[in-house]
């Protein structure tokens, strides 16, 4: 009788039977979507300074971090009379092949610069193999700061493609230590400015309340 039951969940969810919880279990997809966690992992972006100038200085970091090897970066040494980026050199070509992408989010640690950062845009309609590989032109973000919308993403995600191109980059510091909580340590960015920091460690602000808690508690018990 174990198939039997089943095909009694099966239908009961195809006829919209509520969960013991008092929610649906599925969503009508694409119409409705989840909300994107702050650090989510989507495509990624090439950010510019607040000049206009590329954040990237070809120093290929993140091609060489890359697990899946689907980054392809070659620099060239900035023209002094009109420089790309404010470095000696910038990436001259930036390719990254979202068939082997795994979103990995290690290019973005490895940046000395900031310059590559992710969206939470991770629906992609490719037609044919081409288009998966994305150029320079597609990744830097445009004269707004905005990514750059193509025909075959779906930016409909409940989300705002404009203030989530570097979430996770401004969460804290890369290892994660509230020490960092709250301060900026990074370059304003083109559109934007200076963005205010994000949240941090709640659950370790949680935790170190409590043990102030329980030490004045032993502190009151103690006097008496």
């Amino acid at each position: 009788m174990g198939y039997l039951n089943g095909f009694v969940v099966t239908f009961r969810k195809w006829l919209g039977t509520r969960t013991d919880t008092g929610r649906r279990v599925t969503l009508q997809y694409p119409e409705q979507t989840r909300p994107k966690p702050a650090r989510f992992h989507g495509r990624h972006v090439l950010n510019r300074y607040e000049d206009g100038m590329e954040k990237c200085i070809g120093c290929e970091l993140c091609a060489g971090v890359c697990p899946a090897r689907c980054i392809y970066v070659r620099g060239a040494d900035n023209d002094p009379d009109d420089p790309t980026s404010p470095g000696e050199r910038y990436g001259f070509v930036y390719e990254i092949n979202y068939l082997r992408c795994i979103h990995c989010d290690l290019c973005v640690e490895a940046c000395p610069t900031q310059a590559i950062t992710e969206t939470k845009l991770f629906e992609f309609a490719f037609t044919n193999r081409a288009d998966a590989i994305y150029t320079k032109d597609e990744l830097v973000v445009d004269d707004d700061g905005r990514p750059r919308r193509l025909p075959w993403e779906n930016w409909d995600g409940g989300f705002d493609a404009a203030q989530d191109t570097s979430g996770w980059m401004r969460a804290t510091s890369p290892g994660g230590s509230s020490e960092f909580e709250g301060i900026v340590a990074w370059a304003g960015e083109l559109g934007y400015g200076v963005r205010a920091p994000e949240g941090g460690q709640p659950l370790e602000r949680e935790q170190q309340a409590a043990a102030q808690a329980g030490h004045d508690d032993h502190d009151g018990h103690g006097s008496h």
